[in-house]
Order: structure tokens, then sequence, then C-alpha cells
């Protein structure tokens, strides 16, 4: 696979390093692609919105305690098997049963923020089927052999592992809606499409040579991990109530079937989010390489890549502006019921431009070691979004989810604004985003 030229960056050096990650961006483009047609059209289609809602009620809720069961320790774990290949099977079988272990105790606090919900607002949702979706936090503790592939740069195993899992999960899909089958069988291919994932990460595992019998638990390995990953496994769940939190409050305050609609938005919108993280991905090697041997250009290779972002995710916002309704019209043709999904998705899709820049950004603060700072603003994201949508949603309904979403996003991104350290970075995405970089190099030639 070849990237297009980059400005600023060796486009060699470029083609080495893309080589592992442009197996990922291709599993993440065929899980995106069967994505938005068989779960945006053709389910939403045959379940309607109100049964479409109580589809996704349950994995926007389970979302939030499947971040805290993977308790941070995927990229920890890729560090430590890169640094420690020889101890892999302590690692990976610590880390095993430690997300094993939080994904069970999850259940039980599952439980209980559902009752608390329906308490509130009656929920359509039967709680047998927030249960049996929450069995995903379980199963996926098998994906920690994601890290193992990750530190030997072998991302071709993931992508055939996501791209066969992502396929079976289409076409068991596909057949349940042939046969006209039950919500119920629906809620458990939920939990059938994380148990294929498992399968194939461990069949894959086994068929490079590697066995799971080579796994074994430390207690004290799992303290060792527990201690230093508990901070990104705080900020995964923040981010997941950054990403998340408009889908569970919209069932709160308006019900299942505005849920629904809100869902094909939500997923039509973030179906392009894999495109800022195979870049930035791809040229972060390249931009740390600057950093030790040239400020200027690493500077420079930052202002590149924040342009890049901008030009990608507007071009993306401006076609699904233009495209939302006939998108709507064509794909529920005779479903007006869904056509209200439009105009929300003409705004939820600007979104993208702050997640592509948060993206870029991100890097950046990694590269520098502001650790803190990166979780810091997720929180203030978060934060930002639950006000807006307390707000917003019960006096615009799910287009004002939207626009909640739209301004959290954007707050979180240009957050570093605010800190005198990081000040020159938001400057300088500011000048991506209104596109004076664009024209100075324009002018410049």
């Amino acid at each position: 696979m070849r990237i297009p030229n980059i400005p600023g960056f060796d486009q060699q050096a470029l083609q080495k390093y893309f080589k592992n990650t442009g197996m990922l961006m291709l599993a993440k483009v065929g899980s995106q692609v069967i994505k938005m047609i068989v779960n945006s059209f053709v389910l939403s289609t045959y379940l309607g919105t109100e049964r479409y809602g109580i589809l996704n009620y349950p994995m926007a809720l389970v979302t939030f305690f499947m971040a805290i069961a993977a308790l941070g320790l995927d990229g920890f774990v890729t560090r430590e098997i890169v640094n420690h290949p020889e101890r892999k099977g302590s690692f990976l079988g610590t880390a095993f049963w430690m997300r094993m272990a939080a994904g069970l105790l999850t259940l039980p606090l599952l439980y209980m923020v559902y009752l608390i919900q329906d308490h509130f607002k009656h929920l359509d949702t039967p709680v047998n089927y927030v249960m049996i979706v929450g069995l995903v936090s379980v199963v996926q503790s098998v994906n920690i052999i994601e890290s193992f592939f990750q530190a030997k740069v072998q991302g071709k195993y993931v992508m055939y592992v996501q791209v066969f899992g992502n396929i079976a999960s289409a076409v068991i899909k596909l057949l349940m809606v042939f046969m006209q089958a039950p919500l119920i069988f629906f809620i458990y291919a939920l939990l059938l499409d994380a148990a294929i994932l498992a399968s194939g990460y461990l069949l894959a595992y086994r068929s490079s040579g590697n066995s799971i019998g080579e796994w074994k638990f430390k207690p004290a390995l799992a303290v060792y991990l527990l201690k230093r990953s508990w901070p990104l496994a705080f900020s995964a769940v923040l981010v997941s109530i950054y990403m998340k939190i408009d889908q569970a409050m919209i069932t709160s305050y308006l019900g299942e079937a505005e849920l629904g609609i809100y869902s094909t938005v939500a997923q039509l919108s973030e179906s392009f989010y894999f495109l800022p993280v195979a870049v930035v991905t791809s040229v972060f090697p390249a931009i740390i390489y600057a950093r030790k041997t040239d400020h200027a250009r690493y500077l420079k290779r930052l202002q590149n890549m924040y342009d890049l972002m901008v030009v990608i995710s507007v071009s993306v916002a401006l076609f699904m502006t233009f495209a939302s309704t006939y998108i709507y019209h064509i794909a529920f043709r005779d479903h007006p019921e869904w056509w209200a999904g439009a105009p929300v998705l003409a705004v939820h899709v600007w979104a993208g431009i702050f997640v592509f820049l948060g993206s870029a950004s991100g890097q950046y603060l990694i590269a520098e070691g502001y650790f803190k700072l990166s979780m810091l603003r997720t929180g203030v994201g978060a934060i930002v979004n639950v006000l807006l949508n307390i707000y917003l949603i019960p006096k615009y309904g799910i287009i004002g989810a939207a626009y909640a979403t739209l301004v959290a996003y954007a707050v979180a991104t240009f957050f570093i604004l605010f800190i005198p350290k990081t000040r020159a970075q938001g400057v300088q995405m500011l000048r991506s985003l209104f596109l004076i970089s664009l024209f100075q190099k324009a002018f410049s030639r």
C-alpha cells in the first residue's frame, strides 16, 4: 500500500512506518463500510426507530463499563512486551485475568446504573438485554492478544481478525433479517460479535506459533500493572463519556425511538474517524525523529499535520452536509420516520474537524510527555458534553445533542490554548482551522 505524499515528510520513511499501520487502516476501512451498510441502513430499516434504539441503548451504556474493564492495560502491555519480550506469557496472562475479573465486577455496577436510569424514566429496554450485552466486557478480555501483535509489529494478524469478524457479523445479521428474527436475536448477536473477535485473536495467536498455555498470572505483576495503567484506564472512561454520553442521555430524555434515529447519525458521522488515527499513527515516528534532531522542522511537521487534518475533515464535513438529505431520503426511501436524521447529521459531522485536530494534537502531547494534560482536556470535554446535553436535549431534541457534541469536541481540542506551555500548539491549530497556514503556503510558491 502506498500513501499520498505529505508535505514536510520524507515519503520513503513514511512508507516504511505505514507498512504496519496501513494494515490496521484497512481493517478499519472494512469495519466502517460494513458498519454503515448493515447497521446504519439494513438493520435500522428492518427494526424500525424504536426497536433499533432498544438495540443500541445497551451498547451505549455498556461502553462506559467496557472502558473500566479494560483497565487501560492494552497500550501499557504493548510497551512492556516490547521492552521484555521474554516475559510475554506473564504479561499477557496477568493482564487477561485482570481484565476478566474487572469485566465480571462491572456487571453488578451496570445493573445498578440501569435500575437508577429506569427509575427516573421508565425504559422500554428490558434489563436482560443490557446484562447480555454487558458480558461483552468479559469476553473482550481475550483481546489483550492484540497488544502482543502490536508489540511485534504484526498488524496483519489484527487486520485478518477484524475483517473476518466484521464480515462474519454482517453475514449473520443479514441472515437474521432474512429470517425475520426477533429483536432478542440481534441482542445476542452483539455478544456473538465479541466472541467471534475473541476466537479470531486466539486462533491468530496460536497460528503465529504461540500458545496460551504459556500464560501465567503473577499477583506482584498485577499490582505493578495496575499502579501504572490506572491513569490510562481513567482516561479511557473519560473518553467513553466524552464520546457516548449523548446516546445514553437521549434515551433518558427522549426515549429509544429518538435514540434509534440518532444512532444512525452517529454511525455515519463517526465512520470517518479511523482516518486521523491512521494518518497520525503513520507520521508520528517522523515527527518524533524531527523533535530529536531539528526543533524548527518538528514544528513545521506539526503544522503540516494539522493542515492535513483540516483539509480531510472539512472536505468530509462539506460533502456530508450537502449529501445528508439525499443519504436519508434514498437509504430510507419508504421509511420517512428516519428522515429527521438528515439535519442532525449535517450538524454532527462538523464535530469531526475537532476529532481530527484532537487526534493530531494528542500525539504532540504524548511526544512532550504531557499525559496529565491530555487526560484533563478529555475530562473538560466530557463535563461540557454532559452539561450541554442536559440543557439542549430537552429543549431541541436530538439536534441539540449534535450541537452539544460539536461544542464539547471543540472545547476539548482547543483547551490547550488556556495552558501557557501548550498555547503555541493551539495557535498552530487555529492557523490550520482558518486556513491561514494553507494560504501562506499557496502564496509563497
